[in-house]
């Protein structure tokens, strides 16, 4: 029978890890967007993302991290690899947000979302394996705290960095900007490919993409996500959002009664 690399529990903690992205991810204006699209859709488009994204993670783990670690490519070639991955999820994203159906509904920035939710939960949990695994890298890999929040970081780069790319592809097809999209978004991918595939080599890597992933957040929240919307679905949107804090302060404020008990 063939060896797990690390212990199980340690494995199993490192695909919980990459799963919590996809929590992380679906706050903020993706869980005030429900019943304004389609939410069945949308986890259909997670299971996608989340198989699509087992295999980028074994082939960016094979073509990638193992060449890196044996040091038998270049940062040429390795680039040139992270590239061509890049370019097939960019197909996939564009092929899967592009049909006939989710463009009819106006769905394919949030479902671009949950896409890249799945994406990159399923490659920061084969990420944080290897980074849990002490036979990777001496001196930086290996199960103890500081790769544990390393393993976090990592999960929600990759999570939010995917997302943000997917949703802002799905926000271009709605403008009829497909083609636009497609080279912009493999580099913008190859960049967080080879960025967090280093970082399990030198952790400060990480600090180089994170910024970037950061303020990706707001103009996905702020306008991707929203750029399908009917212009009546967005007032509509607004005004749910104005009454919420309302809704919220009216419970808080509410007098409860006591309970009465009475005997038969």
């Amino acid at each position: 029978m063939a060896q797990v690399p690390i212990a199980m529990w340690e494995m199993q903690l490192a695909f919980a890890i990459g799963l919590l992205g996809i929590y992380v991810g679906w706050r903020g204006t993706i869980a005030r967007m429900t019943g304004f699209y389609d939410l069945s859709g949308a986890v259909k488009t997670l299971l996608f993302g989340l198989v699509a994204g087992v295999l980028a993670a074994s082939a960016i783990d094979a073509l990638i991290l193992a060449n890196i670690r044996e040091a038998s490519v270049n940062i040429f070639e390795v680039s040139l690899i992270a590239l061509v991955i890049g370019m097939a999820e960019s197909a996939f994203a564009l092929f899967l947000l592009g049909r006939p159906r989710t463009v009819g509904l106006r769905a394919s920035a949030p479902f671009g979302w949950t896409l890249g939710l799945g994406f990159g939960a399923m490659r920061s949990a084969h990420l944080n394996v290897r980074i849990f695994d002490p036979n990777v890298w001496e001196g930086t890999t290996g199960f103890d705290p500081f790769n544990i929040i390393l393993a976090c970081a990592i999960t929600l780069t990759a999570c939010i960095g995917h997302a943000s790319i997917a949703s802002w592809q799905g926000s271009r097809i709605i403008e009829h900007k497909r083609a636009r999209t497609f080279f912009t978004s493999a580099l913008v991918r190859a960049i967080l490919i080879l960025s967090t595939v280093l970082a399990v080599f030198n952790p400060f890597i990480l600090a180089l993409i994170a910024p970037a992933v950061i303020w990706s957040w707001f103009p996905a929240h702020s306008h991707w996500l929203l750029s399908g919307m009917t212009p009546a679905a967005a007032q509509a949107y607004r005004r749910t959002l104005r009454s919420s804090p309302r809704h919220e302060l009216a419970a808080v404020e509410r007098v409860r009664g006591e309970s009465v008990f009475e005997e038969e």
